[in-house]
Formats: C-alpha cells, sequence, structure tokens
C-alpha cells in the first residue's frame, strides 16, 4: 500500500520533482551565492506570482489553462498608455491604470467565454489562437490606431519621426508610475514575516470563529508552524540568506489577498458552481446550474485579475515593451503553474506558489549553469525555453493518459 501512495504520488507530480532536481544541479553549477538568489528570486515572484494565481478559476471550472490571460494584459498595457497620455503619475496613475483596464479586461473576458461556450473541450488550443487573433488587433492599434486616428500628445509615447506608439513604454519619466505600488511599504524579510504571520494567525482565529469554534487542535498547529517560521526568519543564518532582499508588502499582500479571495470563492455558491460544472458538465446542467454563464464568469475573472496581475509586473520593471511585453504571458503563466503540480483539470494556491518558485528559479540558475558547464550563458537559454514547453506538453500527455485509465475503468 505504501509503494503504490510513493508511485501514484511521484507519477502525480513528476514534473514538480524533475524541476527541483534541475534547480538543485543548477544551483551547484551556477556560482551564485544563495543570498544572490534569494534577492533574484523575490524580485521575480513579487510581479510575477498574481498572473499565475489568476489561473485557477478556469481550471477548477473545467477550461483548462486559460491561455487567452494574454488578452487580459493587452488591456492593462492599454490602460497604461491612456494613464501615461494623461500624465497621472504615482500610485495614482496606477490605482488609475487598474480602473481602466477593468472594463476593458471584462469586455474580452466575456468575448473569450461566449467564444470558448463554442468549443468545448477545446479551450486551451482556443485560447492560444485567440490570443494570437488579439495580438493582431493590439499592434493594429497600437501601429496606426493611436497617434492617427487617436491623437497622442505625449511625445514621449509616440515614435520618432514617424506615426504609432514608440516600442518602449517607460514608467519611470514624469507622469509615469514606476514601482508605484512596490515602494509604498518594503520591510526586511525578517520583519516581514512578523507581520505576515499575525495578518496569518488572524484570518485563521477568525475562520476559527465562524465555524463555530470546530478543529481547535488544527488551528493550534496552524498557529504553532507561523510561530516557528516567523522565529526561524529572525536566526543569524537566515538573516544572511535574505540579507539582500526587501519585501515589497503591498505587492505580496495583494498576491496573499488574491490567494484568499481564490479560497474564500470556492466556498461560495458561485465557488461550488465552478467545481460542478468543472466535475461534470453535464450533470451540472441537469441539476439546474447554467454551465454556459458559469463558464463565461470564470473566464472573466480570469482575464481581469490577470490584467491586474500585468499591472503589478510593469510598475515593477518600471518599463516595458510595447508590442511584445504580453506576448508570452499566457505559456509562462501556464508552465509555472504546472511546474507547481496542478493538472488542466485541478489546481490550488499552494501549487501556484510553489510553480512559480521553481519556474523562475531555473529562469535565474539555467543561463549561469549553461555558461559554468558548456561556455556558453545561450545554452542554458535555451534549456529553460524548451522546459516551458516541455513542461506543458508533458502535462497535456499525463492528463491524457489519465483520461484514458479512467475511461477504461468506467467500462470495465
Amino acid at each position: 500500500m505504501d509503494k503504490n501512495r510513493v508511485r501514484d504520488f511521484a507519477r502525480n507530480n513528476i514534473v514538480t520533482i524533475m524541476f527541483i532536481i534541475l534547480c538543485a544541479i543548477c544551483m551547484v553549477f551556477s556560482g551564485y551565492t544563495p543570498s544572490y538568489v534569494m534577492y533574484e528570486l523575490f524580485g521575480r515572484l513579487s510581479r510575477n506570482m498574481f498572473i499565475v494565481l489568476s489561473l485557477i478559476i478556469p481550471i477548477v471550472a473545467g477550461m483548462g489553462i486559460n491561455f487567452a490571460i494574454t488578452t487580459g494584459a493587452m488591456a492593462a498595457q492599454i490602460a497604461c498608455l491612456l494613464v501615461l497620455e494623461w500624465g497621472v503619475s504615482g500610485i495614482a496613475g496606477y490605482g488609475l491604470a487598474v480602473l481602466l483596464s477593468l472594463p476593458l479586461s471584462t469586455l474580452f473576458g466575456w468575448l473569450i467565454g461566449r467564444t470558448f461556450n463554442k468549443m468545448k473541450g477545446q479551450e486551451m488550443i482556443g485560447g492560444l489562437v485567440i490570443g494570437y487573433f488579439a495580438n493582431g488587433l493590439y499592434q493594429l492599434l497600437f501601429l496606426f490606431i493611436f497617434d492617427n486616428i487617436i491623437p497622442i500628445k505625449n511625445p514621449n509615447l509616440t515614435i520618432k519621426g514617424s506615426k504609432g506608439i514608440a516600442n518602449t513604454m517607460d514608467l519611470s519619466k514624469d507622469g509615469g508610475f514606476a514601482s508605484a505600488l512596490d515602494k509604498i511599504w518594503r520591510l526586511p524579510v525578517h520583519q516581514a514575516a512578523i507581520v505576515f504571520a499575525g495578518v496569518i494567525a488572524v484570518i485563521l482565529v477568525i475562520g476559527y470563529l465562524r465555524s463555530h469554534q470546530k478543529n481547535a487542535k488544527k488551528l493550534g498547529i496552524q498557529i504553532a508552524v507561523l510561530a516557528v517560521v516567523a522565529v526561524l526568519l529572525q536566526t543569524a543564518p537566515l538573516k544572511e540568506l535574505f540579507s539582500m532582499v526587501t519585501i515589497p508588502m503591498v505587492t505580496f499582500g495583494c498576491v496573499a489577498v488574491l490567494c484568499l479571495f481564490n479560497v474564500v470563492i470556492m466556498r461560495t455558491k458561485l465557488g461550488q458552481r465552478f467545481r460542478a460544472v468543472g466535475q461534470n458538465g453535464t450533470v451540472a446542467n441537469a441539476s439546474g446550474i447554467n454551465v454556459n454563464q458559469v463558464r463565461i464568469i470564470a473566464i472573466i475573472f480570469s482575464t481581469v485579475l490577470a490584467g491586474w496581475g500585468q499591472l503589478i509586473f510593469v510598475q515593477n520593471m518600471g518599463a516595458f515593451q510595447t508590442y511584445g511585453a504580453h506576448g508570452q504571458v499566457g505559456l509562462y503563466a501556464g508552465a509555472a503553474i504546472l511546474v507547481g503540480g496542478a493538472s488542466v483539470v485541478r489546481a490550488t494556491n499552494a501549487q501556484a506558489l510553489i510553480g512559480c518558485v521553481l519556474f523562475h528559479l531555473m529562469f535565474i540558475l539555467a543561463p549561469a549553469a549553461g555558461k559554468n558547464l558548456f561556455g556558453d550563458a545561450a545554452i542554458g537559454e535555451y534549456f529553460r525555453v524548451f522546459l516551458c514547453y516541455g513542461v506543458i506538453a508533458i502535462a497535456l500527455v499525463m492528463h491524457a493518459w489519465s483520461e484514458n485509465k479512467r475511461r477504461k475503468k468506467e467500462m470495465e
């Protein structure tokens, strides 16, 4: 029995295990110090976690990985252009971009959801094609419509000596909102750990009281674990490990709020409908659930959240490529969540966060390891790109294999 459990665990988490091993090997040969790796890792996590978490709801609703979140990123970048044109800077500019992206990404999500309802079972390939189609419209908008039909007065946004929007949008110039969210409140890791542990403990206690004081033992264990983690991060070795890292508290707070949102919404009536539709659309329809409407709502949530995640990304970077920053959003986010052990039919917050950590560790370590092993950093770059697409392929193959196995059992 134990052997069967180990075998099932290894089979269900083969991608995660493979990445852990690869990250360990790359760490050995990269030549980087652990403190530098942590510095780079937390910088990447602060700008990428939110987008990865935006994929969970459609997966639960049985629609697979929403590669069409690319359109949410496009909505965010359109909002950025308008904010820069109007010259609204700082946190006010960031907040305005969030508001502007909401109706755009909601409209895009509604259109995508309606399209997905016409191609049930093929949502992932449909999402990729929709992303390519939307990218063509996006290029038309930024190369021709803006600065030709719609005048753009900010000279920093246009192509010098020609028409259309410049290749790069710089959010660090006057009227921009570079690091608007990140610089509100930053703390060293050991202090941030105390703050987050305290907030999580309060949430756990509130949940305990709302559940009519059940699972007291579980609550005690959870709070004890939080206390141990917070204390360990005050020790000298771990302080040294994270010595270069400062945590943008508001940015990671947004990630924490999204994690909480994903948990809470799954306990609501709407969340139960997401699960019912994801488990069996035919049964859900027979029980009176409007399956098509639920699927559209799931895609709208995902697209809106992806747009906000892209805003977190661009304000952290301080600039972005106008015509290419959104291009790989869907593929990279999809690969990251699969690395964490998620599948195209099941995903959790923990899997999204673990996958984000492992995926970006590989992105940090692979080029340096490739350079030290083979004398060429490009080998590491090719390797990590290969892994990005390879992880998606493996996940799809494993899903098809599991489905075939399940159907054979049902026929027997």
